[in-house]
């Protein structure tokens, strides 16, 4: 039997998992890679060293394998910008990251000039750092890349590919342009009008395909066979949202990462804009069928852990936190708003900055991890509220994933919090497991949508449990203390 091949390349780290045809993980290899701070605010990559985090997890992943590989899907960090020269293979400049917020004035000064509105109506997406447009502008305004007909512009996805073909291919698929704040989703094509008002040449931008279909095929000198059909690619959420197996409209997910990121399917046809969320292809599939999506982008919650662990010390390991946080009844009205880099939705507030309020000398190490597990359940929370409020099809349950969604904890107060059942998936890898099955569902590995739904299933179901009036309590504190970390940065 074979197997298919997911690299899921995300914000600190680079996971090659195989799966085989039930969908179930048989192989998998992992490396982290530095992140680089230059500046407050300012968040980079070398690109290079994602690229050998790519390489030494395929290795080690291939040598782990008995099945010949049929096929290989590619899921990443979506909005973060990678440029290199085609002639060197080379990266011109640092990948800027989609947690960066160097752009904020020039965001700004879009807004405030009027183009708020057509940016809306064309991308889905708002006038924000978090997009990959101003940081490409960036790049090319201050002279940190000099523009030529070798330049190359991508996501991360477009920067693997071209080095898995040994660059015979410059291309992204829809999932990830739609995050480039650059890409007219209705028409599904660059969109003339942004690329000027951003300065970005046409001649630099990758050529976009459906998420699911033959993008190349692998080159020699890897640590895996040459040949091997690249067929599947997604920006990592919308990976997560196919893998969790959402294909009806009003299905939803979040996946407790980095970020956390929620996601409801809303069908074929491209909605209006929605106030506080983002509108954004889903998956678009070889037969050209489409899908949209809502999304509501949590900036910190995973990173709220790191935190803990790196900058505060209050615990050694990430695998603490869920302990910690259940020693205690409550955070004791402790609320930790982790806005390290600004507020996603439904805020979009690039000067809210972390806060903690509520200390008292009874604090303790616990009540700070239980806040910062509330704060994950009461982000999320907010976006569904805004869900809700859009007059869309309501969530009727919630499929998790991510680091964070092994806490049985967070995924009860979760469930509270939003009042519907929360599913956690069985398989954890739901980003890398979708990517393989756009690729594999190229090759014809997989059948169908409905073979990949049946395979679905939840290793854990939290049902509500707190009466609601205490969970509103606690979510309207919760929004008093994430209004003082509001348009704090000057």
């Amino acid at each position: 039997m074979a197997v298919v091949v997911a690299i899921d390349s995300g914000t600190t780290g680079v996971r090659s998992i195989a799966f085989d045809a039930e969908g179930k993980p048989v192989g998998s290899s992992y490396r982290e890679f530095p992140q680089y701070f230059p500046q407050p605010g300012w968040v980079e990559h070398e690109a290079e060293e994602i690229w050998s985090a790519v390489v030494t997890t395929l290795g080690e992943l291939a040598e782990s394998l008995d099945e010949p590989i049929a096929a290989i899907g590619i899921t990443n960090q979506r909005e973060t910008v990678v440029t290199w020269d085609k002639a060197t293979n080379e990266p011109l400049h640092r990948a800027i990251v989609w947690q960066d917020r160097r752009t904020t004035e020039r965001c700004a000064e879009l807004a405030a000039a009027g183009h708020l509105d057509m940016v809306r109506k064309t991308t889905g997406l708002v006038l924000d750092p978090y997009f990959s447009a101003s940081k490409l502008e960036w790049l090319i305004s201050n002279g940190h890349i000099e523009v030529g007909p070798t330049t190359a512009f991508g996501t991360v996805d477009s920067w693997l590919i071209w080095k898995l073909t040994s660059g015979a291919a410059h291309v992204t698929d829809t999932t990830n342009a739609s995050r480039t704040l650059l890409y007219d989703i209705g028409k599904l094509e660059w969109s003339s009008e942004l690329l000027d008002l951003f300065g970005v040449p046409a001649s630099i931008m990758p050529e976009v395909q459906a998420s699911s279909g033959r993008f190349g095929v692998t080159a020699d000198g890897l640590p895996i066979p040459a040949g091997i059909p690249i067929s599947g690619i997604a920006g990592d959420q919308q990976a997560a949202l196919f893998g969790q197996a959402c294909f009806s409209p009003g299905d939803a997910k979040n996946t407790y990462g980095t970020g956390s990121f929620i996601l409801m399917n809303v069908g074929d046809s491209m909605p209006e804009p929605v106030d506080g969320l983002l509108t954004t292809i889903g998956w678009t599939l070889a037969n050209g069928s489409i899908v949209y999506a809502l999304e509501g982008a949590v900036f910190a919650t995973g990173a709220a852990i790191q935190w803990l662990r790196d900058g505060l010390g209050v615990i050694a390991e990430a695998a603490e936190i869920g302990p910690l946080a259940a020693s205690v009844e409550s955070s004791d009205d402790v609320f930790i708003v982790p806005a390290f880099a600004g507020l996603g939705s439904p805020w979009w507030d690039p000067n809210a900055r972390g806060t903690i309020v509520g200390l008292t000398r009874g604090t303790t190490r616990a009540h700070l991890a239980r806040a910062t597990v509330d704060s994950m359940a009461l982000q999320t929370r907010d976006v569904i509220d805004a869900m809700a409020s859009a007059g869309g099809v309501d969530v009727e349950s919630l499929r998790v994933d991510g680091g964070a969604a092994v806490m049985d904890l967070l995924l009860q107060i979760q469930a509270d919090q939003i009042g519907v059942p929360v599913h956690r998936s069985a398989i954890a890898e739901t980003t890398a497991l979708g990517a393989a099955y756009l690729a594999g569902l190229a090759e014809g590995f997989w059948a169908s949508t409905d073979e990949v739904s049946a395979a679905w299933r939840s290793d854990f179901t939290a049902t509500p449990e707190t009466e609601r009036a205490a969970a509103n309590t606690l979510h309207d504190r919760w929004l008093q203390a994430l209004d003082r970390s509001r348009d704090w940065a000057q």
